[in-house]
């Protein structure tokens, strides 16, 4: 049996449950790889999702590559074989040639056989911005694992700091959402394929945008009078952060104008700045990977454990 396919570093469950839906429609054979148990330190959070093609591709990965190659090979059986398999690395594992130089141990289900139609609603409420349940076979019983919807990036601006911010968003995977007043800029950014792009036209014009729970809203604009009807937006709709750009002072003064117009306290003590975890940079890529981390250490976590049925 080969093992010589590719591995494809896709990593979130709306992405892995889109190829494995795809793959089945098709008629291709695979397998759904899912992480259920974690003991001490690991790669992958728990419920981390992959899958297997009966040719040795793998899109996702459960490791950093110490046993990804493996995990190929018993999903390759179970497709042969048509039978559920449950993988130990680590503490207790039988694999005793196969490390995990995290150390602690990884427990895994191998399912080649998944339910097309739970897996259909899975992702239906994933990409309707809605969390979902997925139970899956454990060793002692089903384990049911909560998922949350892609991590979305609304973002505002424009010039060379909101494009560079877009590049480097689109390379982290979040779902990308554009608005800039600046044609230009925009068509500069469909290759990025986000999945809204909105021109803005004035700056007091409000503008409809998808901000939820698991969005982040960025603005980085020079000229700070285009902020406003943003804010105004997302101060409301309560994303897990929001931040523009600016000095201390440039702060001072934009919470006070959203007061002017209406806002509360509490909503104009979600609004930050100055933003990033690094203070005041002057350079476009550094700018946009200061925020971004600053944006990341925000995250919700993307999926939990719910419980052992």
């Amino acid at each position: 049996m080969q093992t010589e396919g590719r591995i494809l570093y896709s990593e979130h469950a709306q992405d892995i449950l889109a190829i494995t839906l795809d793959l089945m429609r098709s008629g291709e054979p695979c397998a759904l790889v899912t992480s259920l148990n974690i003991e001490g330190g690991a790669a992958r959070e728990l419920g981390s999702l992959a899958v297997i093609t009966a040719t040795g591709d793998m899109t996702g990965y459960l490791s950093n590559g110490c046993i990804d190659r493996d995990i190929i090979h018993h999903g390759m059986a179970a497709i042969d074989n048509g039978l559920i398999k449950h993988l130990r690395y680590g503490a207790g594992s039988p694999y005793l040639d196969l490390k995990l130089p995290c150390g602690g141990a990884l427990e895994l289900v191998i399912d080649p056989a998944p339910d097309l139609t739970v897996l259909e609603t899975a992702l239906a409420r994933l990409l309707n911005r809605q969390k979902t349940e997925l139970s899956f076979s454990g060793r002692d019983g089903p384990v049911q694992i909560e998922y949350a919807p892609k991590p979305a990036l609304i973002l505002a601006g424009r010039g060379a700091i909101f494009r560079t911010t877009a590049q480097l968003a689109a390379h982290m995977d979040f779902e990308l959402h554009l608005a800039s007043p600046d044609l230009e800029d925009l068509a500069s950014l469909k290759m990025l394929n986000p999945t809204t792009q909105k021109s803005m036209t004035t700056p007091t014009a409000a503008i409809e945008l998808p901000i939820d729970a698991y969005s982040a809203v960025l603005l980085v604009f020079h000229d700070h009078e285009w902020e406003q009807a943003v804010l105004m937006q997302a101060a409301q709709q309560h994303p897990f952060f929001i931040g523009a750009l600016g000095s201390r002072r440039t702060h001072a003064m934009r919470v006070e104008r959203l007061k002017q117009v209406g806002l509360s306290e509490a909503q104009c003590a979600q609004v930050h700045g100055p933003i990033g975890l690094v203070p005041s940079l002057r350079n476009a890529s550094l700018i946009a990977v200061s925020a971004l981390a600053e944006i990341t250490a925000k995250l919700p976590p993307s999926q939990i454990r719910l419980s052992s049925l």
